[in-house]
């Protein structure tokens, strides 16, 4: 599958995507795709197929993730003409969760572009004895309204229509400026040696002599390196990387140490820590570095504008953010529960003291008649 994915591309079975190996059941939904017709003479109607999945095909995998592509293959290209949630308990074998895939590449002008979803949940009756896993069944009565509700393509309580965008999503990154402070103190040396460019410097990939030579040649420029540094052990935090960058290149310079940029940046590192009030660190073209450790993502619908959003849920909270566009991804997903859920409102306090009341109540009328 995957040599098939990866040289055939769309003129194989799943140029779309491939899935998690632990679940192929959006591989055999592209295997179907694959073997509909197209629409031509002979064939005016095209192609429809069902196919019944887990809910996992629905929303599984991140935005850029092979499921996700494979929905967004699905719906881009107007496939996708409903879903139906079936009621659980409903197969032998497994009690999960069941839905209908229903597809098509010559929809109704009415259906284009549109996804419609219809919640059959609740449609079922208890069989008298179940069998295994299997405790509701569907009667001709439910068929026949199922039926009814998806070809009346009309919003309902069990019925919903959406645009394909809908279910689209822009993963944004958003990233915030690295602020670094940076002392030269006897702790902050010692982190030196958790430097994997600094701990290198006393180890040889050569064997025999040459290897013995450079191990004692790299050990003795840590000394030395540690010995410039603790010769201006000030405990003055800087807060400007460049500032603290120039002094540390002018030490070395001044006790004729040679370093590069890859130890440079070890010693850096060693030396740094966080901090919101220090000053930006920017790279060589004066942009702001981001710092890895506050980036997060937001998911934003396909319908928004990506900086309106933007502007709105994030910028007043943090202000010194920006979206790195270089690493936006578009996902689909449909949340299918999300469409149908129904707020149940909490019960008043009120009414839940005069409830415990009642219990406590009825606790003591038994103990009384149990004690005598």
């Amino acid at each position: 599958m995957r040599e098939e994915h990866e040289s055939k591309g769309f003129n194989g079975r799943f140029g779309a995507g491939l899935p998690r190996i632990s679940d192929g059941q959006l591989l055999f939904l592209q295997h179907l795709v694959s073997k509909m017709k197209p629409v031509s003479e002979e064939n005016p109607k095209g192609s429809r197929i069902a196919i019944i999945m887990n809910g996992s095909p629905l929303f599984t995998g991140d935005a850029g993730s092979g499921e996700s592509e494979i929905r967004r293959y699905l719906i881009e290209n107007d496939l996708v003409e409903g879903i139906v949630a079936l009621p659980d308990q409903l197969f032998y074998n497994t009690g999960i969760s069941t839905y209908i895939w229903i597809l098509t590449n010559n929809k109704n002008p009415l259906r284009k572009g549109k996804i419609q979803l219809v919640n059959a949940v609740n449609f079922y009756q208890k069989m008298k004895k179940s069998l295994g896993d299997k405790r509701n069944e569907l009667s001709e009565e439910h068929i026949n309204e199922i039926v009814r509700i998806y070809g009346d393509f009309k919003e309902g309580e069990h019925c919903k229509i959406f645009d394909n965008e809908d279910f689209g999503y822009r993963k944004i990154t958003i990233e915030r400026p690295l602020r670094l402070n940076f002392k030269i103190d006897e702790e902050r040396i010692k982190e030196l040696y958790n430097q994997t460019a600094f701990k290198n410097l006393a180890t040889s990939k050569k064997r025999g002599e040459a290897g013995l030579k450079e191990i004692e040649e790299g050990k003795r420029l840590q000394e030395q390196i540690i010995e410039a540094l603790l010769s201006i052990k000030d405990g003055v935090v800087y807060k400007n990387r460049e500032e603290f960058t120039k002094k540390i290149k002018e030490l070395f310079k001044e006790k004729d140490i040679k370093i590069n940029a890859t130890l440079l940046k070890a010693i850096l590192s060693a030396l740094s820590e966080k901090d919101e009030t220090a000053d930006i660190c920017r790279d060589s073209k004066g942009n702001p570095e981001p710092d890895p450790d506050l980036r997060d993502t937001e998911n934003v619908p396909l319908k928004e504008d990506i900086y309106e959003y933007f502007e709105r849920e994030v910028k007043p909270y943090v202000p010194d953010a920006w979206i790195d566009e270089t690493k936006t991804k578009i996902g689909y997903e449909i949340l299918f529960t999300r469409y149908f859920y129904k707020y149940t409102p909490l019960r008043s306090s009120e009414e839940v003291i005069k409830e415990i009341k009642e219990l406590e109540g009825s606790i003591l009328e038994k103990l009384k008649k149990v004690l005598g």
